[in-house]
């Protein structure tokens, strides 16, 4: 069986962090049941980038990222009647997923107090940028913000430039493992106790806990980490080069590494320089010997001579070479699955492999609009002709 066999996840969140959170759930095996606006659906469902079937018809890369593996129901949840599906389908569930604002689904009897006492063991993760409660709970906010807020842009740039943003929505990506993480604890906690729990997810929180190594240099130092580009505050040499070819390389180094750096670039080894903290005081002399050295090798060389010493170091790679990589492919980090549409599509797996549960090797495709309402609704005791008079209504 696969780890999360027998899970049923009720998914009522949109655009990205959760639903990569319930993705992950569901390729580990768990049911997940997402829940979309009839006619229109999850909104990245008409997010760019658009990959394009043999007839013509676009189907969202955005959107397939993020939801694989998943049944999708079409559910009004501005009808009484759509209501009562949601209603029914979380007393039949193991967790709720929403990130809805905040006091939306109380309105509308699907929050926490109104589904505990039909439901007592389901937990239900509420995911929000700011949290329930605070002065920031009702402001609005998207990935950037966070990132903003959070302090991450603040350490991400060139040295004496601006703040950058990742080349990824780090803070909608990260809030979805925090949300994964939340969920299996509480279920967890749920089997322990035989009683459900509400987790409230801030993802301006999330940014601030990741914080980690640079909140320790304040702790510690009182120090604000400047912006250092691929340069590490407290390590030297920590960063990437520019080589001979154009490329860059990248060299993590720690002291046990020194001696062999320099002589895999025919530096001489300053035994001066021996330790980390003066290599911190040296770094803009280090950094200078260093650059010199690897402006006059290729990449291929670099990597070649450092490789021989055991000095870590990595090539920066374009997205092309990385999924080309021939131990990515040889860990068939890039799957495929078959869409109705697009036929045979890429897909990247989760990372994880399993020797003791059956491993998900392939992933699976994400579900059409409303794929499944007749039949999950079947499963709740919904006969033809009253899913029909459902769908007339409007309310499916």
């Amino acid at each position: 069986m696969t780890p999360l066999a027998g899970l049923r996840i009720l998914d009522l969140s949109r655009v990205l962090a959760c639903p990569f959170a319930s993705m992950i759930l569901a390729e580990l095996g768990a049911e997940v049941i997402k829940v979309e606006q009839p006619g229109a659906g999850d909104e990245t469902r008409g997010f760019e980038p658009f990959a394009q079937g043999a007839d013509g018809e676009t189907v969202s890369g955005y959107f397939m990222a993020c939801n694989r593996a998943k049944r999708s129901i079409t559910v009004n949840l501005r009808h009484p009647e759509g209501i009562a599906i949601i209603r029914a389908l979380a007393q039949q569930s193991d967790a709720l997923v929403e990130n809805f604002p905040v006091g939306t689904l109380k309105r509308r009897g699907l929050d926490w107090a109104s589904l505990h006492p039909i439901a007592p063991r389901l937990v239900m993760l509420s995911c929000t940028g700011f949290g329930q409660t605070g002065p920031y709970a009702k402001r609005k906010g998207y990935d950037t913000v966070f990132q903003a807020m959070g302090g991450l842009m603040s350490l991400t740039g060139e040295r004496g430039g601006g703040p950058v943003k990742p080349g990824l929505p780090v803070a909608d990506l990260t809030s979805g493992l925090w949300a994964a993480i939340a969920l299996l604890a509480a279920l967890r906690g749920r089997d322990a106790t035989g009683q459900g729990a509400h987790v409230d997810l801030s993802m301006l929180e999330g940014q601030v806990s990741l914080l980690t190594i640079a909140a320790a240099r304040f702790f510690a130092l009182g120090e604000v980490p400047p912006r250092l580009g691929t340069e590490h505050p407290g390590r030297v040499p920590t960063a990437s080069f520019r080589c001979a070819d154009g490329r860059f390389l990248h060299i993590t180094a720690s002291d046990q590494h020194w001696a062999p750096l320099c002589r895999a670039l025919g530096l001489p080894d300053d035994p001066s320089l021996a330790t980390n903290a003066a290599r911190l005081v040296a770094r803009e002399h280090v950094m200078a010997m260093l650059t010199a050295a690897l402006a006059g090798m290729t990449r291929a060389q670099a990597v070649a001579a450092l490789d021989a010493v055991d000095v870590p170091n990595g090539p920066v790679l374009a997205l092309d070479e990385v999924l080309a990589d021939p131990h990515v492919v040889a860990r068939g980090a890039v799957q495929a699955f078959d869409d109705p549409v697009l036929g045979s599509f890429p897909s990247l797996r989760l990372p994880f492999r399993f020797d003791g549960f059956d491993d998900p090797q392939a992933t699976t495709r994400p579900p059409s609009l409303g794929e499944h309402t007749d039949a999950i609704l079947g499963g709740l005791g919904y006969n033809h002709a009253r899913i029909a008079a459902l769908r007339a209504e409007g309310a499916i």
